[in-house]
């Protein structure tokens, strides 16, 4: 019987295990959980979406509830995105520190019909939600000034992934508004 752990294929496994740990020391470093299960795959153009995905209408349900807890933050129609998505529209009494990282009017974020959101995060934010398997950085990211945190957030799966996006877009909120909102978790 010949010997299927080759130079080549023990060579893969290391980078692998290599990879997984790197992955997992970099989201633990920035307190957000790695993301379980492969990358989804989304459009490289405009409309920017993910492929294939299936929401959970009670999920999503759970993350509007939650955004709608958000001081000066009111659910409605989109501005920006496709037809049947939902907008997280800032009060204009609330002050925009970063009014450049808004796509459109006082929208900071948008949740689409297949559960996937839009939101503009902290730059460095941004970074550690895509390394750890939360994010893509949307290919218009980086055009503008302002745009080098507007990500997609993937299609949540579970109640934990839910909690986890809200908490990301806790810190979008924060970072367009200049806030300091915390959550209750």
């Amino acid at each position: 019987m010949k010997n299927w752990l080759s130079p080549g294929v023990l060579a893969f496994i290391g980078v692998m295990i290599a990879t997984l740990a790197v992955k997992t020391t970099i989201a633990a470093d920035s307190g957000l959980p790695v993301r379980e299960g492969a990358v989804p795959q989304t459009t490289n153009a405009v409309p920017h979406i993910q492929i294939g995905a299936q929401p959970i209408a009670e999920l999503s349900e759970r993350l509007l509830n939650r955004v709608s807890t958000l001081p000066g933050v009111k659910l409605r129609a989109t501005v920006i995105s496709l037809p049947g998505a939902k907008g997280f529209w800032l009060d204009e009494s609330l002050p925009l520190s970063r009014p450049d990282a808004i796509v459109g009017g006082r929208e900071f974020a948008h949740l689409h019909p297949d559960g996937s959101l839009h939101a503009s995060l902290p730059p460095e934010r941004a970074k550690e939600a895509v390394r750890a398997g939360w994010a893509t950085l949307h290919p218009w990211a980086g055009s503008r000034p302002g745009w080098e945190g507007f990500v997609l957030l993937f299609t949540p799966r579970t109640v934990e992934e839910t909690d986890i996006l809200f908490e990301l877009l806790v810190d979008g909120y924060n970072y367009v508004t200049g806030q300091d909102y915390v959550s209750a978790g």
